[in-house]
């Protein structure tokens, strides 16, 4: 049974200024979906998208950015490059606490501008 879907989109541009300040990264970003040595424009899609990815879980959730640290939900992929939701710590707890055992899919796309995500979680019967 579906529990949620959301969506996002983001101005990639819009992430140059938090490229340039650590603290930004820091704040928004788990260590494990920073890339380092890639130049500043696909280093903004790629926040971009993780940070869209971020924002359609807490739709699809249903409680928006509260209840949980954004760092404590991130993006990795398989050898295949598919991508995969992971959390920790508030985010676990929250999405246990809203939904009990569930699956959590995600879908990232990006384009020179923009970048989109879309989540769904999907309730253990």
């Amino acid at each position: 049974m579906i529990y949620g879907i959301g969506s996002d989109i983001a101005e990639v541009k819009r992430f140059e200024k938090w490229v340039k300040n650590p603290q930004m990264i820091d704040r928004f970003f788990n260590e494990r979906e920073v890339s380092k040595g890639k130049n500043i424009f696909a280093m903004c899609q790629h926040l971009a998208v993780r940070f869209a990815a971020k924002e359609a879980f807490s739709k699809a959730l249903g409680t928006g950015l509260s209840g949980f640290e954004l760092k404590d939900v991130y993006i990795t992929k398989d050898e295949n490059g598919k991508p995969f939701l992971n959390f920790q710590k508030s985010a676990i707890n929250l999405l246990k606490e809203r939904c009990g055992e569930c699956r959590v899919h995600v879908s990232l796309s990006h384009e020179k501008e923009y970048a989109l995500a879309f989540v769904v979680i999907e309730k253990g019967e």
